[in-house]
């Protein structure tokens, strides 16, 4: 079953659960039904931490924990998902969004950032490229979701109709011989 795949790269529950920054969470937290390795979790998880992961905010894993909660998808999955945008990922795949973003809105963009060491360099240049970053960013991760969770789904079940079919000679096999 792809629950094995998934249940060997899955933190320990009880570790989740004592994280400070999930601890004010607190009973939420020991909900069943959040760490169940179901094919509707997981395709959940998968569109809840995509989603996530895109969004050009902190507190990606915050917002991950808040959507798994009340899309009662896996939330070890969910989180762990968010880190598809990590420090070394974040700039290709924000430029990335930004520039999709950018040319949906028809806007120049911007190769180059100048940029100084004082908040209001910083404030000109977020307010500059920030509807461009976020459009984009919100656009990719609404379409990446939305096709992990079908992808999910479907490789759930090919998976397990594969195991099956594996299964079924052997299985016929044995009751034959033990008729003989």
């Amino acid at each position: 079953m792809p629950r094995k795949i998934f249940k060997k790269y899955m933190p320990d529950q009880h570790k989740l659960r004592a994280h400070p920054s999930l601890r004010w969470l607190g009973d939420h937290l020991h909900n069943p039904n959040l760490w169940h390795l179901t094919r509707k979790s997981v395709s959940r998880a998968f569109l809840v931490g995509i989603f996530c992961a895109f969004l050009p905010i902190p507190g990606q894993m915050l917002v991950a924990a808040v959507l798994a909660l009340l899309m009662a998808s896996n939330l070890a999955v969910s989180i762990g998902l968010v880190w598809l945008t990590n420090p070394l990922t974040m700039p290709p795949i924000f430029y990335f969004t930004y520039r999709i973003g950018a040319w949906l809105l028809d806007t120049h963009i911007r190769d180059r950032i100048n940029f100084h060491w004082d908040l209001a360099s910083l404030q000109t240049e977020i307010a500059a490229i920030w509807w461009p970053l976020l459009l984009g960013s919100v656009l990719t991760g609404v379409v990446l979701a939305l096709l992990s969770y079908v992808c999910i789904q479907w490789f759930w079940i090919w998976h397990v109709n594969h195991h099956w079919k594996k299964r079924k000679p052997g299985r016929f096999r044995q009751k034959d011989d033990q008729a003989d």
